[in-house]
């Protein structure tokens, strides 16, 4: 008999089973007192096919005073739609640590054994070069992990699961 174990895949029905956390963290009831900022894009495989199933969170834990009203302060869920595009509203704090991720990010999706983890940050943010997390990013990998700036609060920025596109993702340990 086979057990499920904590690296099963998600199966093709995360959508539904998962909609608890993306009522939970709805943007677009998000209230805070802080600024926000949208960071939208699509997901994609490695051969350029958008991932329609995938389940993008984001975690902003400096993010929770502001929040407070939220039931899952500082924390985003939401799915990926058919043609991979996802949208994250966040709050930004007053004085963000400069060279800091704007997120940090989670995917999980079908035929995915492991999540991934990964992490946005934003082009005009003057500290990318002092950032110690970029830092540890070879050079070349690093704009996998930048939101370009599109209007005033507005980025984009895609995740690539593989191919010479492949988002930078992380390990903790």
């Amino acid at each position: 008999m086979n057990q499920i174990t904590t690296s099963q895949t998600i199966g093709p029905f995360s959508h539904a089973a998962w909609q608890w956390a993306v009522d939970a963290s709805a943007a677009a009831t998000l209230e805070t007192s802080a600024p926000t900022i949208t960071i939208s894009g699509a997901i994609y495989d490695g051969d350029g096919t958008p991932i329609n199933d995938a389940q993008i969170e984001a975690w902003q834990p400096e993010s929770a005073g502001a929040e407070a009203a939220q039931a899952l302060p500082g924390f985003r869920r939401v799915p990926s739609g058919e043609k991979g595009e996802f949208s994250l509203r966040l709050s930004q704090c007053a004085a963000p640590v400069s060279g800091a991720p704007a997120t940090f990010i989670t995917v999980f999706a079908r035929g995915l054994v492991k999540h991934q983890f990964t992490a946005v940050f934003l082009e005009d943010d003057s500290g990318l070069a002092r950032s110690e997390i970029l830092a540890q990013v070879p050079a070349e990998r690093r704009p996998t992990l930048i939101a370009r700036k599109t209007a005033q609060g507005v980025y984009h920025w895609d995740i690539w699961m593989q191919s010479d596109k492949e988002t930078a993702f992380f390990d903790y340990v």
